[in-house]
């Protein structure tokens, strides 16, 4: 069988490889998205302190440490069995969406939008943030903007951009101070034209990619993700939910702590990226998919003035929920409006500055889960600790890991779609990659490279003989 291999995948946050099979017709026959790094987290952390979880975990990943330190902490909570003070409860929230403006600004303006703007067949060598930015300097410095804008609320909050040790178990290390408050609320009207700016432009553009919406990661699924007892858009708080492609529910709403009465994990011997998958359909017909596209598909409302706007018309779209994952694009601007109206709001909360943001207490639960919505979606830390508070067992499953059945579906219906497998073409190549960074995923740790990307694409015959190579 011959194979084509697209390694490293470029853009995304990670180290991974795109292989696909093919007969001896030349026609995709399967296709696997390869992770080929591993993430210790769940062993070497077995004999630590729980209270140092929330920090330890969040080196996880550069890109969302907010989002374990808060799963973490959700978790310590329950070992505590406290209920963390009100203040602290809203301040988590406005960590957690100063970190979804700036990681859905980086997954849409710098790796994602060299392929919607510049096209996906332009040339691979400035098919990159520096490329765009020289075509459109504004939309690059906009970009630059959000981004920043995300990690100046987590540094006003927690003192640092990036793995900051803010977020402990029983609430949060410090109060929100005034100064602090009031300089974000100053940037928000600006932040909240830009994102409205974009979200225009980006909807005008959605004629243009039909064909892509149209197969990328395009199929009926089921999705997950947390709601609130309202309905509205969840990222901190609540209970599971999953819905089928018809939007029905499938089964009850489970508590955090029930969440493996619906999600199992699987494993495959070729890859480290597990596979969960929805325990009762069994696997791997229990796919679902998680994030942006998936918490809009689940909400009932945002709950701000112009995201709901907005989600009207992405509803619009499609009767139903919307399944192609290309949208996932649209469903993260429509987010990021939101964060930075809830921003707004929390701050304008009467409690926001409360000086009682921690509750304080000794090991009084052996077990405890703790769920969050990570910009990639669904995130569960799973502990279980001694009589003495030391960790003894540890389950985490990432956002990424929840759409990786999807993931592999996806790169296999765009494969169909655009490859006969009689030659390579670059750009029908980098479509299969876009659909992986359409899923926005983060595989623990960020890829570095300087200078050109080592990229070599290769037509493998069945003899072993090279047939074709592209390289960048």
């Amino acid at each position: 069988m011959k194979q084509i291999v697209i390694e490293p995948v470029s853009r995304i946050e990670g180290h991974a490889a795109i292989r696909l099979f093919l007969d001896e017709a030349g026609q995709v026959q399967d296709a696997r998205f390869q992770v080929n790094q591993v993430r210790g987290f769940e062993q070497f952390v077995v004999g630590r302190p729980f209270f140092e979880m929330p920090s330890l975990t969040a080196r996880t990943c550069g890109i969302c440490p907010v989002s374990h330190e808060l799963a973490s902490a959700k978790a310590c909570d329950q070992l505590l069995a406290v209920a963390i003070p009100a203040a602290a409860g809203k301040l988590r929230r406005l960590l957690n969406l100063g970190q979804l403006i700036q990681s859905h600004a980086l997954s849409f303006f710098y790796l994602s939008a060299p392929d919607l703007l510049l096209g996906m067949d332009h040339p691979p060598e400035s098919r990159n943030f520096f490329g765009l930015a020289a075509v459109d300097p504004q939309f690059a410095r906009d970009g630059i903007r959000l981004r920043q804008f995300g990690q100046q609320v987590i540094e006003r909050l927690a003192g640092r951009r990036i793995h900051p040790s803010w977020v402990v178990p029983g609430g949060v290390n410090s109060p929100l101070a005034a100064i602090a408050r009031d300089a974000i609320l100053a940037e928000l009207p600006a932040i909240i034209a830009l994102i409205r700016t974009h979200l225009d432009r980006f909807k005008q553009t959605l004629d243009c990619h039909q064909e892509h919406i149209g197969v990328f990661a395009r199929f009926p699924s089921l999705f997950l993700g947390l709601v609130n007892d309202s309905g509205t858009l969840e990222h901190y708080d609540g209970r599971l939910r999953i819905i089928d492609a018809a939007g029905a529910p499938a089964g009850d709403d489970l508590d955090p702590g029930e969440y493996q009465q619906a999600v199992a994990e699987a494993v495959e011997p070729w890859t480290y990226l597990k596979f969960p998958y929805y325990r009762p359909h069994g696997y791997p017909d229990g796919m679902y998919r998680v994030g942006p596209l998936a918490r809009l598909n689940l909400a009932a409302r945002c709950g701000t003035e112009l995201a709901d706007r907005e989600l009207a018309q992405f509803r619009a779209l499609v009767s139903g929920p919307v399944l192609s994952t290309f949208h996932s694009h649209y469903a993260r601007l429509i987010e990021t409006l939101y964060a930075a109206e809830r921003i707004e709001q929390l701050l304008a909360e009467p409690d926001i500055l409360d000086a009682r943001v921690r509750a304080t207490a000794g090991v009084n639960n052996l077990e405890g889960v703790g769920i969050a919505e990570a910009p990639r979606g669904t995130l569960i830390h799973h502990y279980r600790v001694n009589g003495d508070g030391l960790i003894e067992w540890a389950n985490l499953i990432i956002a990424t890991g929840h759409n990786n059945l999807a993931m592999q579906r996806g790169i296999l219906q765009a494969a169909h779609h655009f490859l006969d497998g009689t030659a390579i073409r670059e750009g029908l190549l980098n479509r299969i990659e876009a659909v992986i960074r359409a899923f926005d995923p983060c595989l623990a740790c960020s890829t570095h490279a300087v200078g050109a990307m080592p990229l070599v694409i290769e037509l493998v015959g069945p003899d072993g003989t090279i047939l074709d190579r592209l390289r960048r």
